[in-house]
């Protein structure tokens, strides 16, 4: 049987060889944001840059027994003022990825997306989970569950180029994205099949890239090859999807809560379409998940580098 997170465990395993990603965290102020960059450094993930109230992350790391000794500081009074601080650091080139700190998601998020001074790119930002789910044989990736709350069919466009991205950057051999609705027939008056199918339609005139899409889909015969079988559905995606893009984020959020609570799951959450990967985790989550969430990014700041010429810490 095989050992539980040993998806996971590849996954940190591939960054043993490489240098720790210099990461912004921002305002790590309670102990369980700060214990999570600790431990990620103590990996060797990250090189964790703490941006945040300085007598407070001091407080916190000698009453929760931390040494942060070797870590660099950037004092910042309120949670805000961190977020903004946290971007500058990847502005000037001294972070190549952002970690979430005690923070709210949306006070980061804002920071990240202002136009002057924040981090976007030509691409929508859309959030993946990464799920080490016991018993499926790959890592399921389940995207957007946490940042885009009704998305269009444009957004979906870049929404499933980010996860297929990633995709690749994990390593993927074959990327075999499912588009999730409650059926897998086109019917006009359930809109998520309708953008499915045109989705799938953008594949074949290379729009998107990279991989083979299927939908819509439900989820049995998306992740169930007996279920396809039943259902009759012939194509390389059904049955064996290793991406999952849910129609919305409610619908995302119970698929990923339920992988996790009801299947004993555990999921590493990004954030894609950045100048950086962003890393997301939640008080929540696992040792586990957190080192795999920071995994990730790391190796997503090794390719973008490796794309632009340069090398980690360079």
């Amino acid at each position: 049987m095989e050992r539980k997170h040993e998806r996971y465990d590849r996954l940190i395993e591939r960054c043993k060889a490489l240098p720790p990603t210099p990461t912004a965290v921002a305002h790590p102020c309670d102990e369980s944001s700060l214990r999570g960059a600790v431990d990620a450094a103590k990996a060797g993930l990250i090189a964790p840059i703490l941006v945040g109230p300085a007598a407070r992350i001091r407080d916190i790391a000698a009453k929760a027994g931390l040494d942060i000794a070797g870590y660099p500081i950037v004092d910042a009074e309120f949670s805000q003022e961190s977020a903004e601080k946290a971007v500058a650091e990847v502005r000037a080139g001294r972070a190549e990825a952002l970690m979430k700190g005690s923070l709210h998601t949306d006070e980061l998020m804002s920071a990240v997306v202002r136009r002057d001074t924040g981090l976007r790119t030509g691409r929508r930002l859309s959030h993946c989970f990464v799920m080490d789910v016991p018993g499926h044989p790959d890592p399921l990736m389940i995207t957007d569950a946490a940042v885009n709350i009704a998305p269009t069919l444009k957004d979906k466009i870049d929404i499933v180029q980010n996860a297929i991205d990633l995709a690749r950057d994990l390593g993927a051999s074959e990327v075999r994205v499912a588009i999730l609705s409650a059926m897998e027939t086109v019917n006009p008056d359930v809109p998520s099949t309708v953008e499915a199918a045109a989705l799938c339609k953008m594949a074949e005139r290379k729009q998107i890239t990279g991989a083979v899409l299927d939908g819509p889909l439900a989820l049995d015969n998306a992740i169930n090859p007996e279920a396809a079988k039943i259902k009759k559905i012939d194509s390389p995606v059904a049955g064996r999807a290793n991406v999952l893009v849910v129609p919305d984020l409610e619908a995302g959020n119970m698929l990923a809560k339920s992988l996790t609570f009801l299947a004993g799951a555990d999921a590493a959450g990004i954030v894609l379409g950045a100048r950086v990967p962003i890393i997301l985790t939640s008080r929540a989550d696992t040792l586990i998940a957190r080192l795999a969430s920071c995994a990730v990014a790391a190796l997503v700041a090794k390719a973008r580098l490796e794309r632009s010429g340069k090398a980690i810490g360079g």
